[in-house]
């Protein structure tokens, strides 16, 4: 399905909560461009670890985001991130990257970069967007706005049989932990909180299934294609 008007949709909402999964079958559906913000996140952060840097030194955060060159490539059908011309999805989903990306991503110098490269990839472009901040600072005019929630213990099983899918040991209660602690940061960093915008339409999927979300979503969108 093509549409003649590029349409902007904003999905926001706390982690594991389905956003990815949510958003590229969402953009799927319809043919749209699907950006990943949280994977950009990661990859920041992937760099930072590799290279030891100082999350407090504002200098050489500055001068490591230079070095950074971040794109997404279509391999096997599937979206990819690439840093500096390396394909890291597979390095950006353990947990090691769960504790850090949070305070990565809530360093003021890091997040004006990435949503000036999210702008950039969106211009001219119909995309779904999903991250912490898109309704409320990448796109604020988004055509149309979700933010999904769910019970806390929803989340951690969902985030901890993801991470046992792909062979990564770590218990209920350590995912619990990360969990609280991303909600945390999050919710109360200085720049760019995550927080639902007003015109938000909220989607609690505790008891949905991923293609009722979906069926909800693309719902809304042809309602407002029509």
């Amino acid at each position: 399905m093509s549409n003649a008007t590029p349409i902007t949709i904003a999905i926001d909402g706390y982690s594991s909560t389905g956003k990815s999964t949510i958003a590229r079958s969402l953009a799927q559906h319809f043919g749209y461009v699907y950006i990943d913000t949280g994977a950009m996140y990661r990859a920041v952060s992937l760099y930072f670890l590799r290279n030891n840097i100082d999350l407090h030194d504002e200098k050489a955060v500055g001068e490591a985001l230079e070095e950074i060159t971040l794109e997404f490539k279509i391999i096997d059908g599937q979206q990819i991130i690439h840093l500096n011309e390396e394909a890291v999805e597979k390095y950006i989903r353990d947990q090691k990257i769960n504790s850090v990306v949070s305070p990565v991503a809530k360093i003021s110098a890091v997040r004006r970069q990435m949503v000036a490269q999210q702008r950039a990839m969106s211009k001219g472009k119909s995309v779904v967007m999903d991250g912490r901040d898109i309704g409320t600072v990448v796109f604020p005019d988004a055509d149309l706005k979700f933010f999904m929630t769910s019970d806390i213990d929803v989340r951690v099983k969902r985030r901890f049989d993801e991470l046992e899918s792909k062979g990564v040991e770590t218990t209920l209660r350590e995912v619990e932990k990360n969990l609280l602690e991303r909600d945390r940061i999050d919710s109360t960093r200085a720049d760019s909180p995550l927080k639902q915008a007003e015109d938000a339409m909220m989607i609690d999927n505790t008891k949905l299934t991923r293609e009722e979300q979906v069926e909800i979503m693309i719902s809304m969108v042809e309602k407002y294609n029509k």
